[in-house]
């Protein structure tokens, strides 16, 4: 049987089609979500951090993320899950969520593990 999973991503990001077509490979029934287009909400964020560390979430390479210095001074979750709806690009992709199971990023042991 495959596995529904949930796959947050933006169409353009390279990690995300290589993630995409790794899950594919291994048979999970992907429900794709356009962050670009379909952005998260605040309540749908904080749904999805749960009681994780909030900073995973956040994607080190994006340039709002350097511009703020938010490395060495992370934003507290509120203000976090504020910047991630209002810039999508903010939010660490692919997010592949697969019942209470949630990888971030490009991670094909994880993938493994959650679809099999």
């Amino acid at each position: 049987m495959k596995r529904k999973v949930k796959f947050l991503q933006k169409p353009t990001c390279t990690t995300c089609r290589k993630a995409k077509a790794f899950l594919e490979k291994l048979g999970a029934e992907l429900e794709l979500r356009n962050l670009d287009t379909e952005r998260l909400s605040e309540p749908e964020l904080d749904k999805l951090i749960g009681t994780q560390d909030h900073r995973r979430f956040l994607n080190t390479r994006n340039e709002l993320y350097r511009a703020r210095k938010m490395k060495d001074n992370p934003p507290g979750r509120a203000d976090a899950i504020k910047l991630m709806a209002k810039n999508p690009n903010l939010i660490r992709r692919p997010v592949v969520v697969c019942g209470e199971e949630i990888v971030l990023g490009h991670d094909e042991q994880a993938f493994r593990t959650m679809v099999s």
